[in-house]
């Protein structure tokens, strides 16, 4: 037996209607999933309060490059909020706010870095200051007096108190060694 089967005609517009049915709802949950992505207001706030920290840190002049990223990145969410695409706006704000602070934190490091230059820079000016006033410059030795005046310069000078001198000894045909202690008998070298 063989069977023929025929299409049936209502079918086909069955399968028509089910497909344009579910292009019209996945273009509705497009537009309700966009629709439900809330504007990021707080990311472009925080991104654009980052830039302006970079800014007064001075960013402009240590770090430029991260700084251009950041404002350029900030100034594309700007369109993309304009344009309500919320969830680009959101991914460039958090770009932005991560090149601003890079700058941020670049811009510090560079002037803490031109800060401790400054200082070195200070300190050796003042260690060379303080050696120039400390070392008294060389003043030329005055001559030697002549033979004749050296009485005169030993009568300036005072004598040593009489406790300090002991009595001369007698100067009896040169040197004279002094005798050693009774205890101390010199036993062949040895002591």
């Amino acid at each position: 037996m063989v069977h023929i089967f025929s299409r049936s005609p209502g079918r086909f517009k069955r399968i028509g209607k089910a497909a344009g049915g579910l292009t019209l709802g996945l273009a509705l949950l497009a537009l309700a999933g966009c629709a439900t992505v809330p504007p990021p207001d707080a990311a472009m706030n925080q991104a654009q309060a980052l830039l302006q920290s970079a800014r007064d840190a001075g960013a402009a002049d240590y770090d430029p490059v991260d700084l251009g990223f950041a404002q350029g990145k900030f100034q594309q969410a700007q369109a993309a909020m304009a344009a309500r695409k919320y969830a680009d706006a959101a991914n460039l704000a958090e770009e932005a706010r991560a090149d601003a602070e890079l700058a941020r934190t670049r811009a510090r490091l560079g002037s803490a870095r031109a800060q401790i230059q400054a200082k070195v820079e200070e300190n050796t000016r003042l260690r060379q200051q303080t050696e120039a006033h400390a070392r008294p410059p060389l003043a030329p030795m005055p001559a030697p007096a002549p033979a004749a005046s050296a009485p005169a310069l030993l009568q300036d000078m005072p004598a040593p108190s009489a406790s300090v001198l002991s009595a001369p000894l007698p100067q009896e045909g040169g040197f004279q060694p002094v005798p050693a202690p009774a205890d101390h008998q010199d036993q062949g070298g040895q002591r």
